[in-house]
């Protein structure tokens, strides 16, 4: 996992070298012993998995990364969730349908690595919608200089009143008494603010806004059907659009401030780097 180089086909993100300054200044600044904990958000195809892995690369301390992603709650287990509370939680992604646990331990494991230790790191199947065999999972040699975890909401803050405001989109609409909503931002204010308040750090991603979500969302899709040798069936567009409604309203939010302070990094449509306003 760490100073692994990008595929040979990849082109260099602009974003990556902001990222690696952001990391080497955690690093340099933690106390001796400890392990900064660094939390990189993005909207969902924002370029913040292949800035993480570009940024490691270039850096000369070993970086545990790890996805929010990869954390899931196994179907079975969003399941459950949908039969109790909201059919809408059977979709992977919200706030509540991580295990939390499960990335405290990894955490935890990665912190009590020494320079031999081999430290699985979970990982999750997006096409089968499922975690992933656990001999499959993979594992981070040594003691890391600092431990990195992108996911599209690290950082995002609660709002009591998402549950009764009127819904932004057809998802939403589905949701007419609000539960899943209300689940949502319970879950924001109760495990998931005490995730954010382990945190050494924050740097965010900032997407120019929603609109350009479901074009890099479209991409993200067509690469994971490429990477298994098929194209992209035309019905998935129609599954995109409406999976990123599960999204919006959080991520709207992130942008117009509702996020843990930290270090910012606007980017335009294209993925590259908004220059600072003169």
């Amino acid at each position: 996992m760490a100073g692994a180089t990008p595929p040979a086909s990849e082109p260099p993100s602009e974003i990556a070298p902001l990222v690696a300054a952001w990391i080497r200044r955690a690093v340099e600044a933690a106390p001796s012993g400890r392990i900064p904990l660094l939390f990189l958000s993005g909207a969902q195809g924002s370029g913040k998995s292949t800035a993480l892995r570009q940024a490691v690369s270039m850096l000369p301390e070993p970086v545990a990364k790890a996805s929010l992603d990869d954390f899931y709650l196994t179907q079975a287990e969003r399941a459950e969730l949908a039969r109790r509370i909201s059919p809408l939680l059977a979709t992977r992604g919200p706030p509540g349908t991580h295990d939390l646990a499960l990335l405290r331990e990894t955490v935890a494991r990665l912190r009590a690595a020494t320079d031999t230790s081999e430290t699985v790191i979970p990982a999750f199947d997006k096409l089968a919608d499922d975690r992933a065999a656990h001999e499959t999972w993979p594992r981070f040699s040594g003691r890391p200089a600092a431990i990195v975890i992108e996911g599209w909401m690290m950082g995002a803050l609660p709002d009591a009143g998402a549950a009764d405001a009127p819904p932004l989109n057809a998802v939403e609409a589905e949701d007419s008494s609000g539960v899943w909503r209300r689940f949502q931002e319970e879950a924001l204010a109760g495990d998931y603010a005490a995730l954010w308040d382990s945190a050494d750090g924050f740097c965010h991603i900032l997407a120019p806004g929603f609109d350009a979500v479901l074009s890099w969302r479209l991409e993200q899709e067509a690469a994971l059907w490429q990477a298994r040798g098929e194209a992209m069936p035309a019905e998935r567009r129609a599954w995109t659009e409406r999976f990123i409604q599960h999204y919006e309203r959080i991520t709207r939010r992130m942008l117009s401030g509702g996020r843990r302070p930290g270090a910012d990094i606007p980017v335009e449509a294209q993925r590259r780097v908004r220059p600072p306003p003169s």
